[in-house]
């Protein structure tokens, strides 16, 4: 399900689901419409293929947790923990595998 924003007749801006297969309908209809429909059509296309890219984005690695021999290592590291400082230590050694 994809969330899309809907501008209503009142000028308000409602957000509304839509599955996929829906989505790529409506998507055909526009680009049947008019040229200045089409680039609606295209709007529509790159949000659905931005929600596949962003499922693969979660599972990078960047964006996993941190270990806790990481999180302990970094404590006896840093006097202060958390801080930006110890964690950006503790996420650059996990990631070379020292950890």
């Amino acid at each position: 399900m994809k969330e899309v924003k809907q501008l209503d007749v009142g000028g308000t801006v409602k957000k509304i689901k839509m599955n996929k297969a829906k989505l790529k309908t409506i998507s055909g209809k526009l680009k049947k419409a008019s040229k200045a429909h089409a680039s609606q059509a295209k709007q529509i296309d790159n949000m659905i293929e931005n929600k596949a890219s962003a499922l693969k984005m979660k599972k990078s690695p960047a964006l996993a947790k941190l270990s806790a021999s990481c999180k302990a290592a970094a404590k006896r590291k840093f006097k202060v923990y958390p801080s930006a400082y110890a964690n950006m230590w503790a996420a650059k050694t996990q990631r070379q595998g020292k950890c």
